[in-house]
Order: C-alpha cells, then sequence, then structure tokens
C-alpha cells in the first residue's frame, strides 16, 4: 500500500489525467441508465471510488509546504462522505432491480440518513462552521488567517526591509543620499549590536523555529451549548439554517417514500426547506458580517452561492420535470433536429438529462 501511495504521489498529474478520460468515458457507456443493467454504474462507481482515494492520497501527502490542512480526525469523515456519495447510485440502481421502484426509496432514506449522521459529526469537530461542498471538504480558516496576520506583521515589521521601504518613500530620496546612508548605517548598527547582545543559546532555539515555522495552536472544539451562549441568538438562527441544509434531502426521501415521486408535497417541502435554510444562513452572515463571530471567509461565500445553484436541481425533479421541463426539452430537440451536427448532439444531450433525471442520486443535490 506504501508503494502504491508514493506511486500515486509521484505521478498525480498522470494519475489525474487518466481518471478524468476514463470518468468521462462511463457517460457514454452503453445501457448506462438502463432500469435492468448494473455494470456500468458499478464501473462508474468502481472508478469514482479509486478517484477519491487517490485525491485523498495526494492531499495527505507528508510535506512541509502542504496546501491543504488534513482532518485532525481518527476517522476522515469527509472522505466518508464522498465514498457513500460514490456507492450511492449503485445502490440506488441494485435496489430499484431486486426490489422495485416503491422499496428503493427505503434504501436511498439509509445512505441519506448515513450522510446525515456524518454531517452532524463533521459540524460538531468543526466548531459548528459552515459545511463547504456537504462537509467533503474540511472549513479550516485559520491558514488563510495566519497567512493574512503573517504579512500583516511583515509590512509592519520593523528591521532591514521596513527601514529600506522607508528610505525609498522618504520625501522621494533614494538609500543613496547623505541622509539615506545615514539611517541605512544607523540600522546596520542596530542589527549587529543585537546579534553581538544575544547568547548563542537563545539564537539557536531563534534558529530552530524559523526552520520548523510556526507552531499550531491547538485549539479546544467548543460545546454546543458553549456555542449558543457565546454566539447568542445569531448563533442559534445560523446553526438552524444550517441543520436544516443538512436534513432536507433527508426529509425529501422519507417525503417521497411515503407519498410517491409524483407528489408535489415533497418536491415543495424540501424547496421550503431549502429556502429557509439558505436564507437564515445568508441573513446571519449579512447582518453580523461585522462581527468576528460570523464574519465568513471566501470559502464560505462560495459555498452559499453553490448552494443557490444546486436549487436548479428542482426543475430536474418530479413532479416539475413531467410536467414542465420534459415538454420544453422535447421542443427544443425538435427545433434544432432539422440541423445536420447540432440536431445530433442536442439530441444526445437530451437524451443523457433524460436518463439522468431517472436517478434520484444525480438530481438529488445532496
Amino acid at each position: 500500500m506504501e508503494a502504491y501511495k508514493i506511486w500515486v504521489r509521484r505521478n498525480k498529474d498522470y494519475v489525474h489525467s487518466l481518471e478524468s478520460l476514463t470518468n468521462g468515458l462511463t457517460w457514454i457507456l452503453p445501457e448506462r441508465f438502463s432500469d435492468s443493467e448494473i455494470g456500468p454504474e458499478a464501473v462508474t462507481s468502481i472508478l469514482g471510488i479509486v478517484t477519491t482515494i487517490n485525491n485523498h492520497i495526494v492531499e495527505t501527502a507528508p510535506s512541509h509546504t502542504q496546501s491543504r490542512r488534513v482532518e485532525p480526525s481518527s476517522f476522515p469523515f469527509s472522505l466518508g462522505i464522498t465514498l457513500l456519495k460514490d456507492l450511492e447510485t449503485l445502490v440506488e440502481v441494485s435496489a430499484q432491480q431486486f426490489y422495485g421502484e416503491e422499496q428503493k426509496w427505503s434504501f436511498m432514506a439509509i445512505t441519506e440518513g448515513i450522510k446525515v449522521l456524518l454531517r452532524l459529526t463533521i459540524l460538531q469537530k468543526s466548531g459548528y462552521k459552515m459545511l463547504l461542498h456537504g462537509g467533503e471538504t474540511v472549513n479550516d480558516q485559520s491558514e488563510s488567517d495566519d497567512l493574512d496576520s503573517q504579512r500583516n506583521v511583515l509590512s509592519s515589521k520593523p528591521g532591514p526591509q521596513g527601514v529600506s521601504s522607508i528610505l525609498k518613500n522618504h520625501q522621494g530620496q533614494t538609500p543613496w543620499n547623505l541622509e539615506g546612508r545615514a539611517l541605512s548605517a544607523l540600522n546596520r548598527f542596530g542589527e549587529n549590536a543585537r546579534t553581538v547582545s544575544e547568547p548563542t543559546w537563545l539564537r539557536r532555539v531563534q534558529h530552530q523555529q524559523e526552520v520548523m515555522g510556526p507552531s499550531t495552536p491547538v485549539t479546544e472544539t467548543p460545546s454546543l451549548s458553549t456555542f449558543l451562549s457565546e454566539k447568542g441568538m445569531p448563533g442559534g438562527l445560523f446553526l438552524t439554517g444550517e441543520l436544516m441544509c443538512i436534513l432536507r434531502p433527508l426529509i425529501y426521501v422519507l417525503l417521497v417514500r411515503k407519498y410517491g415521486a409524483r407528489s408535489w408535497f415533497p418536491w415543495l417541502t424540501s424547496l421550503g426547506v431549502d429556502l429557509v435554510g439558505s436564507g437564515v444562513v445568508s441573513f446571519v452572515t449579512t447582518l453580523w458580517h461585522n462581527s468576528n463571530d460570523f464574519r465568513i471567509s471566501n470559502n464560505e461565500k462560495s459555498e452559499l452561492r453553490r448552494r443557490k445553484l444546486l436549487w436548479a436541481l428542482y426543475l430536474m425533479r418530479d413532479p416539475f420535470f413531467t410536467k414542465h421541463t420534459r415538454q420544453r426539452l422535447d421542443g427544443a430537440q425538435k427545433l434544432l433536429e432539422p440541423i445536420p451536427i447540432v440536431g445530433l448532439l442536442t439530441e444526445k444531450l437530451i437524451e443523457l438529462l433524460v436518463g439522468a433525471q431517472t436517478r434520484y442520486t444525480y438530481m438529488s443535490g445532496s
């Protein structure tokens, strides 16, 4: 296993290109969206699992300049969610073939329930921060905060760099005039005096700290009661919005299991939970954006935009798809069919969209 990890890390570009090619070819496998064919979905799931594991191997490579921090946990819950998403389509197709269309929703409820438990665990271990990509990406703002603080310290730190910048900007003068040479000499004298006065053991410790880099303080994860007491009402609203976004897929599956996929009640309920949950989170982060407790990072802003883009999937879910979207797609296909190449590509694209729409896992946004 260690030999495989070393090979993947050394050839990560080649592995990534090969994975992208094979994953793209799976969309044109024969009988990809057939109700009775499990083979293509099994191939897709296996390739997805291999891709996920390879990405995890690359991201967890031991390096002093590693840009992404590995999740500090005995079990990588983020990796567990990704692997489960790679398997859920195969579970759906197998359940539909062996147990029927109605019973498959019980298996979908189990998979969504497991994802809810994993996401709740990630939410708790992260200190109740916003989940990124449904918990697949670790929300760690300390690295960007440390980088910004280091930049601020360097920009304001006295020393040769600070003096040189002052010299360059002091009334348009340069260090080569009389005043500049005097200040430069004074600065060198101060640096030499400080070096001589410092003991040898202190300079050795400082050198080791420079080589090893700044130590990362270990922060204790706050409990739920501590979080609510410190954040107050905004914290409660934020946590409520996140819980609604986490529970939304499970609520939808349970309602479809009871009322059927052609009922408007699961569709409208899921849409309402989505709108309210995302709206509450956006409301808190916008109204209290000046507070350090709810100042969101760029990754969290992108996450809010991603959640809003996922609302487009409601156009592909029944009953809206059957009564509205399908008619628009058929009209577009008839309109573009006479055009030689465009008509053929449009027909294949619509075929893929209609086939993907039959799979809950492709349109779940979970």
